[in-house]
């Protein structure tokens, strides 16, 4: 089969199209023949060395989500056959016409979505859920602040807080406004020319967001935390702007805040398994009857993962990006 890898750690140049064997199947494994995979800025930072060479259990080779047709089964899968239409999670190996997925980390595809747009929907709206409902516990009627809320993760949560009920606040630059306010944004702020620490405190009369979504890190952490209402708490999903920020200590302690940190490439696989799970349970039904909908900013061909890459790295994208083994081959 055909598969994306490189021989040396640098820029898009890297990656090549090779010719690759074919994954052997595990006790709980699917084998799926991939219709879409999706980019992640992990697989950026896969390809520039920031994580070694190390397999994170599944494979040599890049890529956290695909969708597909199921063309094998291993002996101790339960739930799905040859033929089903899947979606999901695996640790590596996703840059391929072919992968193998735990069976546990697959969700269905709803009869209502194509295969293509499933590719748009494992990793980042898993992310989403587990950062926003999971961790955060954001219920009805709160508030949240989305950072970065044109990108996968940040369109997926977006949707998933205004499903959610709350009010939803979120920065990204002029020219995707209108796209981040269809996807249910309140109030949209420009992070380029507009405070969101100001903007927060003037449309909440001072009291602040209940949650803040964040992927940004080091050059936020001082204005998220005094973005935040009293028992407030901040998830911190990247580190976009840096590793080293200020903490403002004494807004931590006198307003009772929360802070969480959360990751998926590098969790266990049980780990995984349970966020897959728990977003299955509440979200697929909106899926499948289009109420949550999944964002594709463009789509490549496998082979030219390369310029997939230099596309999400130029910040340009609204949405997904994914990568076509078969483009046009669609089921």
């Amino acid at each position: 089969m055909q598969a994306i890898d490189f021989d040396d750690f640098g820029g898009p140049e890297v990656l090549q199209l090779r010719e690759t064997a074919i994954p052997d199947l595990r006790p709980h494994d699917l084998l799926v023949r991939n219709a879409a995979i999706g980019v992640n800025r992990a697989d950026l930072l896969h390809r520039q060395g920031a994580y070694g060479r190390s397999s994170f259990g599944d494979a040599d080779t890049m890529g956290l989500e695909i969708a597909g047709t199921v063309e094998a089964v291993g002996n101790e899968v339960q739930g799905f056959a040859v033929g089903d239409r899947v979606m999901g999670i695996v640790g590596g190996g996703a840059y391929a016409e072919l992968s193998r997925i735990d069976h546990r980390l697959a969700m269905p595809v709803p009869e209502s979505l194509g295969l293509v747009e499933a590719g748009a929907i494992p990793e980042v709206f898993v992310t989403a859920h587990e950062a926003l409902l999971h961790l955060a516990g954001l219920q009805a009627g709160e508030s949240v602040l989305v950072h970065a809320a044109a990108g996968g993760v940040g369109s997926a949560a977006v949707q998933l807080a205004h499903a959610a009920g709350a009010r939803v606040f979120a920065t990204a630059s002029a020219s995707k406004h209108s796209a981040v306010q269809g996807f249910g944004a309140d109030v949209v702020v420009d992070h380029r020319s507009e405070d969101f620490q100001a903007v927060v405190h003037d449309a909440t009369d001072g009291r602040g967001v209940d949650v803040v979504i964040d992927f940004i890190g080091a050059t936020y952490l001082e204005r998220n935390v005094r973005s935040l209402a009293e028992g407030g708490r901040l998830v911190c999903v990247g580190l976009l702007g840096g590793k080293q920020g200020t903490l403002p200590m004494e807004t931590l302690l006198y307003r009772h805040l929360r802070i969480f940190g959360t990751v998926m490439k590098s969790r266990p696989p049980e780990v995984k398994q349970g966020m897959v799970q728990r977003f299955a349970e509440r979200w697929l039904p909106a899926l499948a009857a289009g109420t949550l909908r999944p964002v594709i900013d463009r789509t490549y061909p496998l082979a030219e993962a390369a310029e997939a890459h230099r596309h999400m790295e130029s910040g340009a994208n609204v949405g997904k990006i994914l990568l076509l083994p078969r483009p046009g081959a669609e089921a």
